[in-house]
C-alpha cells in the first residue's frame, strides 16, 4: 500500500520534508541536493507546530494499517486461492519507508506482490514517484541477488471511479449534508478540494491528475443525482509559482461575498485523514469560514468507511483474479492501459524505464 506517508512523531518532521524536497518526481530544484536540506530545516518549525496542533503527528500509518488489515481479512474471504494476504505499508517519505517495506516482503519469503497505489487519482508526483522509487529499490535488491528481488510484480495505479470509492465518498457526503438545516442542505455548494500541483507539473509535463480528480467528482455527483451546486476546488499550495487553482480558501471566501452562509468541504483525493484534512481543513479553513460568516462542514474522510474497505478488497481481488484467468483487463503486463502512457513532456528517462518495468 503505497503512499505519502507523514511524521508520526514531532521529531519525524524534518527527516521527512528533507525527503520531499528531494524528490525530483515532485520538484526539480538548481543543486537540488543542497537545497533541500536547507529548505527542510527553515520549514520544519512551522510544519512541525502544524503536527504539534493535530496531536504530535499524523494518523496516516494508523489508518493505513487500519485499512490493509481490513482489506487483507476480506480478501482471504473474497480470494481463498490467492490466501493468505498479507498488507505492506511503503511511506515516499516517512518511515516505512519503501526500503524498509522490502526488507519486510524478505523476511515473509513473499514471491508474489502487487503494488497497490493509495492515491485513488494518478499523478507523476505521487504514484509516479512511489513507483519509480520501489523500481529502483527492487533494482538495488537484484544488483544483490537478493531473493526478493525476484519478487513477481503487478500494479493497481489508479481507480478515480472505482464503484465502491464513489460510493464512499457519497456516504460521507450524505453525512456531512445531513447536519446541515432541511431547508438549505439541498442549495448548499460542495467544495471538492484536492492537492493542488504546480502548473510546470500540470500544463509543462501533461499530468494527468487534473482530469482524473474531476472524474472521481462527477461520477460523485452523478451518484448523488447531482443533487447540490459543487466545485472542484485545489489546496496545499507552496510558495509563490504558479499553481492550480481556485484555491480551497479563495474559494471559500469568494462564496462568502456572494452570499453563501453554508458551505460543505469534501477531501476527494485522499483515503484518509492527515495535516490536509485535520489542519488545512479542520482548522485553517474553519477560521476563514468564521470570519467570513460561513457555517463550513466537512465531509468525514473515508478512513474506516465500511464501502470503502470493501472496495479496496474488491479491487484486489478482481486484480489477482484476472492475473489467474491470464486474461487482466489491460493493455500490456500487469498495469492499467493509462500507466502505459508517459506525460508528453516527462523529464524523466527512469520513468519511462520503471513503466517498462511494471508493465511486461
Amino acid at each position: 500500500m503505497m503512499n505519502m506517508g507523514g511524521p508520526s512523531t514531532l521529531d519525524e518532521v524534518q527527516p521527512f520534508l528533507t525527503r520531499l524536497f528531494l524528490d525530483r518526481d515532485l520538484m526539480r530544484l538548481p543543486f537540488q541536493s543542497h537545497l533541500a536540506p536547507m529548505i527542510a530545516k527553515r520549514r520544519s518549525p512551522k510544519v512541525r507546530d502544524q503536527y504539534e496542533k493535530i496531536g504530535g503527528g499524523s494518523p496516516i500509518l494508523r489508518w493505513t494499517r487500519t485499512q490493509g488489515e481490513a482489506m487483507s481479512r476480506m480478501l482471504d474471504e473474497l480470494s481463498p486461492s490467492t490466501a493468505p494476504h498479507k498488507a505492506y505499508v511503503a511511506f515516499r517519505y516517512a518511515s516505512p519507508l519503501t526500503d524498509e517495506c522490502m526488507d519486510e516482503l524478505a523476511a515473509d519469503g513473499v514471491k508474489r506482490a502487487v503494488a497497490f497505489s493509495q492515491y485513488p487519482q494518478y499523478s507523476c508526483s505521487t504514484t509516479g514517484s512511489s513507483l519509480n522509487e520501489l523500481y529502483r529499490e527492487i533494482q538495488r535488491r537484484k544488483a544483490r541477488h537478493a531473493p526478493e528481488g525476484q519478487i513477481e510484480w503487478s500494479v493497481i495505479d489508479r481507480w478515480p471511479i472505482q464503484s465502491g470509492l464513489v460510493q464512499a465518498l457519497a456516504n460521507r457526503i450524505h453525512q456531512a449534508l445531513s447536519s446541515l438545516p432541511a431547508e438549505v442542505a439541498h442549495k448548499t455548494p460542495i467544495m471538492f478540494s484536492a492537492h493542488s500541483l504546480p502548473m510546470q507539473v500540470v500544463s509543462g509535463r501533461g499530468d494527468p491528475y487534473p482530469p482524473e480528480v474531476a472524474a472521481t467528482v462527477a461520477s460523485v455527483m452523478q451518484r448523488l443525482g447531482w443533487s447540490n451546486p459543487y466545485r472542484v476546488t485545489w489546496q496545499s499550495k507552496v510558495g509563490p509559482a504558479a499553481w492550480l487553482g481556485p484555491q480551497t480558501s479563495d474559494t471559500l471566501q469568494g462564496w462568502a461575498k456572494q452570499g453563501h452562509k453554508h458551505v460543505v468541504v469534501v477531501p476527494v483525493a485522499f483515503t484518509s485523514d492527515h495535516i490536509e484534512t485535520l489542519f488545512e481543513l479542520d482548522m485553517e479553513l474553519q477560521e476563514d469560514a468564521k470570519e467570513a460568516g460561513v457555517e463550513l462542514v466537512r465531509s468525514p474522510s473515508l478512513n474506516d468507511e465500511p464501502v470503502f474497505l470493501r472496495a479496496l478488497a474488491d479491487m484486489v481481488s478482481e486484480h489477482l483474479a484476472s492475473d489467474a484467468r491470464g486474461t487482466q483487463p489491460w493493455a500490456q503486463g500487469k498495469a492499467s492501459h493509462q500507466m502505459s502512457l508517459r506525460c508528453p513532456g516527462c523529464p524523466s528517462p527512469e520513468c519511462g524505464q520503471q513503466k517498462a518495468f511494471f508493465l511486461h
